[in-house]
């Protein structure tokens, strides 16, 4: 599937497996009346690999070496598409951040291979306040020399996650927009 493709059928699979109607709670504490879980989308084969080919497809100007975000829903996001770049002969690798540092061993918060300089796209399935992620880069700047390119959503809620990238000095880009 081309990319354009892709994006239809990922679409279409948001629409079927991820949205939901009814009273939730998000993890920004705001209250909705509809939920996108994208997990049944981005851990099904064909919506992981749809998703892979947007992201690189919107990353195709970037040089950008790896891609990965907060664990765990970005883990097979960054995943995907270090697997769909293989295949397409791109050097991608994957990295994650957890939400603390290990309690034991190293020590790490961020797991992945980033050399020094390596410039890098955030990647998450939704975003509402965009907290979770910036918080993410926090970590990753900190414990690493990396540079953020941009953070790409699968799906933007348009409630301040924008507004919040821009203020911190990130390109956001959307998949899809609520």
């Amino acid at each position: 599937m081309s990319p354009d493709e892709c994006k239809q059928h990922l679409k279409q699979l948001i629409l079927d497996k991820a949205l939901q109607f009814g009273d939730f709670t998000l993890a920004s504490g705001k209250k909705s009346s509809y939920y996108i879980d994208c997990r049944p989308v981005v851990l099904s084969g064909e919506g992981a690999y749809c998703l892979a080919r947007c992201i690189l497809d919107s990353l195709r100007d970037d040089a950008v070496g790896a891609v990965g975000g907060m664990a765990v829903g970005a883990v097979p996001i960054a995943g995907a598409v270090a697997a769909v770049a293989a295949s397409l002969q791109i050097d991608m690798d994957a990295f994650y951040v957890r939400k603390e540092p290990k309690g034991h061993g190293m020590g790490k918060q961020v797991e992945g291979e980033l050399p020094d300089g390596i410039r890098v796209a955030m990647v998450e399935d939704t975003v509402t306040t965009g907290g979770s992620t910036l918080q993410a880069i926090e970590a990753l700047e900190r414990e690493r020399n990396v540079e953020v390119v941009t953070v790409i959503v699968m799906v933007d809620r348009q409630e301040g996650a924008a507004e919040a990238f821009a203020a911190a000095g990130h390109d956001l880009r959307c998949l899809f927009t609520v």
